[in-house]
């Protein structure tokens, strides 16, 4: 599916898919009936109306295929994201028993890392150019700053010790949401469904081809139903592009609008 599509506004992209189903289906409409002469129209009518259920059937599995891929993909879009947010928001409390100065540089690290996130990692993600070659500087420095914390008892090292560990998740959390955000559904899966699509709307026009009316109620029955199921897939094909995109909002709620609470001070 065309990287513009996905960007449309939602009520555009309704718009597009709607209105180009309805143009196939006309298309194929008009076909149809205008081959349904003569010879051809009893030909026409000698195919059993028992050939729809199998089409039908065939059509709704093809989009249930889709379908598990789409929200596999946004299931784990929205766990990597929400994992990242946990582990920097268990960074910052296990940041409190370190002095004001290690916790105010870790604050503004991972704040730097989130700013960066948002303005940078999301807008490449959504257009899928973010890759792993991409380096989280202030994630990087976060690492490095929690190893070198100076300890001082058991409280404080155990506390250095799980800063690390999820300090480590964060970056793997990351990892996984770039890599997901690559993943969309693919040619051969959108030419499969819409050939089969269209491949049923033919057998409704022939089977119902004596009576044109009932062929344009049946027709576009399936057609609407058709529209609804592209429309639903192609705004949740990519997770991280268009209106109903994962959003970084549980990274962004990892900082408070309250300081850095300088234990000490």
């Amino acid at each position: 599916m065309s990287d513009w599509m996905h960007t449309l506004p939602l009520g555009w992209m309704a718009l597009v898919v709607f209105g180009g189903t309805a143009l196939v289906t006309a298309a194929i409409y008009w076909i149809v009936i205008h081959l349904a002469t003569e010879e051809r129209a009893r030909t026409f009518k000698g195919v059993s109306p028992g050939l729809l259920p199998p089409l039908g059937i065939m059509f709704g599995l093809l989009v249930a295929f889709i379908a598990a891929q789409v929200w596999g993909d946004i299931d784990r879009a929205n766990a990597a994201v929400n994992h990242e947010a946990s582990s920097l928001r268990a960074v910052l409390l296990l940041s409190r028993p370190f002095p004001a100065d290690a916790q105010a540089r870790m604050r503004g690290l991972i704040e730097r890392y989130i700013r960066d996130a948002q303005q940078n990692e999301w807008p490449a993600m959504a257009r899928q150019r973010a890759t792993l070659s991409m380096i989280p500087a202030g994630l990087a420095d976060a690492l490095e700053l929690g190893i070198e914390l100076p300890t001082n008892g058991e409280g404080q090292v155990a506390a250095q010790r799980e800063i690390v560990a999820n300090l480590d998740d964060a970056l793997d959390a990351r990892r996984q949401r770039i890599l997901v955000s690559r993943s969309k559904v693919n040619f051969v899966k959108w030419f499969a469904l819409i050939f089969e699509a269209a491949c049923t709307l033919t057998a409704i026009a022939i089977v119902h081809s004596d009576n044109r009316a009932t062929t344009r109620y049946a027709m576009g029955l399936f057609a609407s139903s058709i529209a609804a199921c592209i429309f639903l897939l192609v705004a949740h094909d990519r997770p991280f592009t268009g209106q109903l995109s994962v959003q970084p909002t549980p990274l962004l709620q990892v900082l408070p609008d309250s300081p850095v609470d300088a234990k000490g001070s």
